[in-house]
């Protein structure tokens, strides 16, 4: 009866066990979750062509400056919501055909997978074709395109606008990609006023110039050329400038390759009460440039 008893004691305390670790698991999962942070991160050589096959020691993370330790690598596959905006004022006009063929042909590239809005940016931002994979709408949306007459560019309300507007969206990697011309702007907005909106939202901001933009004093112009900087580089896109359209379908399609070949990596973070503002990434190879933002949510875990 004593054996029989002691028997019956230990099976209820291994079942008690057993339950406990299993009632645990979520939250441990839980805990794990908020140990990693994640990253979408570019990769290119100095072609700006994508590289493959980086491991984990290719990647440097840092968060508000401190390093941390990079856990896995893989090929992201998360979908994307992805932005165009596009000048179709007045100072476009010359530029407006390179504008459709370039951007039906990115179009098509780009919108398997993911979600594409096309902005028009004469006077004020004007939705032309809401998120949607429907490329046939899109292509039709760019391929009829037309240059306002006497109408300026919105260039900064625009971004601004379109990244308030992706806060209601929750798809992972976000993307804007304006493409405009060095026409007259008009805005009372701030550039930081803009990137501080852009890292808010983990949103990666890929600037596409065409023209000289010339530094002036007026208020409009003098934020344009401070966001041409500190937009891409606030939010981990990039500028592409060019002296002139021709070279806009070739931009444009390294863009799309660079976007669909970005890597999503995992890295280690302390268990903290307040959420790093800023995450950065580095290459750790020569010749390698690498570019990226956290995964939408990210700053707010």
């Amino acid at each position: 009866m004593r054996f029989t008893l002691i028997r019956s004691l230990v099976a209820a305390a291994a079942s008690f066990a057993a339950l406990a670790v299993l009632s645990s698991t979520p939250n441990a999962a839980q805990a794990q979750a908020a140990r990693e942070g994640v990253m979408f991160v570019s990769a290119v050589d100095r072609e700006g062509e994508p590289v493959p096959n980086l491991g984990p020691e290719a990647f440097q993370i840092r968060e508000d400056g401190v390093k941390r330790e990079v856990l896995r690598v893989s090929r992201a596959t998360e979908p994307i919501d992805i932005a165009i905006l596009v000048d179709n004022s007045a100072a476009a006009r010359d530029d407006i055909t390179f504008l459709r063929t370039s951007l039906s042909n990115f179009v098509a590239r780009i919108t398997t997978g993911n979600k594409v809005a096309v902005i028009a940016l004469a006077d004020r931002p004007t939705i032309l074709v809401d998120y949607t994979d429907d490329t046939k709408r899109l292509t039709g949306a760019v391929g009829s395109l037309f240059a306002m007459t006497q109408s300026g560019m919105t260039l900064l309300d625009g971004i601004y606008e379109t990244t308030r507007g992706l806060a209601r969206r929750e798809t992972p990697r976000a993307v804007i990609v304006p493409v405009f011309t060095d026409g007259v702007e008009f805005t009372n907005r701030y550039s930081n006023d803009i990137v501080k909106a852009l890292q808010e939202q983990d949103v990666a901001l890929h600037m596409v110039s065409i023209g000289q933009f010339y530094h002036s004093e007026e208020h409009s112009t003098r934020e344009r050329s401070f966001l041409l900087d500190a937009g891409p580089r606030g939010s981990g896109g990039q500028r592409i400038s060019l002296l002139s359209p021709h070279g806009l379908d070739d931009a444009l399609q390294r863009l799309a390759r660079e976007l669909s070949s970005q890597y999503k990596v995992v890295y280690g973070r302390p268990q903290q009460l307040i959420t790093p503002e800023r995450a950065e990434v580095s290459s750790a190879r020569a010749g390698v440039t690498m570019r990226g933002a956290r995964a939408r949510g990210e700053s707010g875990a």
